[in-house]
C-alpha cells in the first residue's frame, strides 16, 4: 500500500504536466482519476492498518470489515472522478481550443501507463493471496487508471494523425464512462459485503464439505449461514445427532467438523456449530415456540 502511494504521488506529477504540456481533455481525465487515486489510498492505507487489529471489547468481532467501506470509498471518488471527467471533456468539446506538443505528452502518458500497469497487477496478485479486499480494490482502481491512459494514448494518437480536434473530448468521454462503470463495481462489492449478501458459490462449497463431513459420522446438519467478514468466513450451522451419541461423543464430532471446514475454507473459516437432537429436535423447538428459521433460497 506504500508503495501504491508513492507511485501514484509520481503518477499524477506525470499526468499532470502532460496535461500543462498539452491542453489535451483526455490527459486532464487521466490527470483527474489520479487525484481521485492518491486519495483513495490514503484512506486505504488507513483501512488496512484497522483491519489488522485484534477482536476488542467494542469490536468482538474484529475490524476486517472496514475493507468493504474502504472499496465504497474507493468506488464513490471513482464516481466523482468521472462526473468531472465528463463536464471538462464536453465543456472542451465546445471550446475547441487548440492542441500542442501532443508527443511529449503522450511519452509522459505511456510511461504512467506501464508503471501502473505493473503495479496494478502487483496490487491484485498479494489481495487475492492474502484474500485482502482493501488490496484487491486498489488494485483494480490502478489497473483501471491503466486503461484510461491507454485511452488517451489512442486519442492523442488519433488526433495527431487525424488533426480532427473532436477526437479528444470524445475519447475524454469515453474514458469517463468506463472509470464511471468501474466505480459501480467497487461500490456494487462494498454493498454486498455490508450487507452480507448470499454468495452462492461459497455455500455451494461450505455445503459440500459439510455433507461429506457429516456423512461419514453418521449424522446431519440445516441451517447453514455464512458471511464474509472481509477476511474470512464466519459459519453458523446445526448440527443433529442421534439418542445413540453422548453428549461428549456429539461435541467431540462438532469440533471435528469445525476444524475441517476451517482447514478446507480459504484463507481461514470461523465456524459455530449448534448441537441438536435428531428425534425430539421438532418438539423440543415446538415447546419453546420455535425457532427463526433461515430464510429459503
Amino acid at each position: 500500500m506504500n508503495l501504491s502511494f508513492v507511485i501514484g504521488l509520481l503518477m499524477l506529477g506525470l499526468k499532470i504536466g502532460a496535461y500543462w504540456l498539452t491542453g489535451s481533455a483526455a490527459i486532464l481525465s487521466d490527470a483527474a482519476e489520479s487525484v481521485v487515486h492518491v486519495a483513495a489510498v490514503a484512506f486505504a492505507s488507513f483501512s488496512l492498518r484497522l483491519s489488522f487489529r485484534p477482536p476488542d471489547k467494542n469490536h468482538p468481532y474484529g475490524h476486517s470489515k472496514i475493507g468493504f467501506f474502504s472499496a465504497g470509498f474507493e468506488g464513490g471518488l471513482i464516481a466523482l472522478a468521472a462526473c468531472f471527467i465528463l463536464f471538462e471533456a464536453v465543456r472542451d468539446w465546445i471550446s475547441g481550443h487548440p492542441l500542442h506538443r501532443l508527443g511529449l505528452g503522450g511519452l509522459l502518458t505511456l510511461a504512467a501507463t506501464l508503471i501502473n500497469g505493473a503495479l496494478g497487477a502487483y496490487l491484485i496478485t498479494v489481495g487475492r493471496r492474502r484474500n485482502s479486499l482493501i488490496l484487491a480494490a486498489n488494485g483494480k482502481h490502478v489497473l483501471t487508471d491503466c486503461w484510461t491512459s491507454l485511452g488517451v494514448l489512442l486519442g492523442v494518437g488519433l488526433t495527431m494523425l487525424t488533426g480532427w480536434r473532436a477526437v479528444d473530448p470524445l475519447v475524454g468521454i469515453a474514458m469517463a464512462l468506463n472509470i464511471l462503470w468501474s466505480g459501480y463495481g467497487l461500490l456494487r462489492e462494498s454493498v454486498s459485503g455490508l450487507l452480507d449478501e448470499a454468495d452462492p458459490a461459497a455455500t455451494a462449497k461450505i455445503e459440500a464439505i459439510l455433507s461429506e463431513e457429516t456423512m461419514k459420522r453418521g449424522i446431519t446438519f440445516h441451517e447453514l449461514r455464512h458471511r464474509h467478514s472481509g477476511d474470512g468466513h464466519l459459519i453458523d450451522v446445526h448440527l443433529l445427532f442421534g439418542a445413540d451419541k453422548s453428549l461428549a461423543e456429539a461435541h467431540r464430532l462438532a469440533t471435528e467438523i469445525e476444524e475441517a471446514l476451517g482447514l478446507r475454507i480459504e484463507p481461514f473459516a470461523e465456524v459455530h456449530t449448534h448441537l441438536e437432537p435428531l428425534e425430539e429436535h421438532d418438539a423440543a423447538h415446538a415447546r419453546v415456540g420455535g425457532h427463526r428459521l433461515t430464510p429459503p433460497m
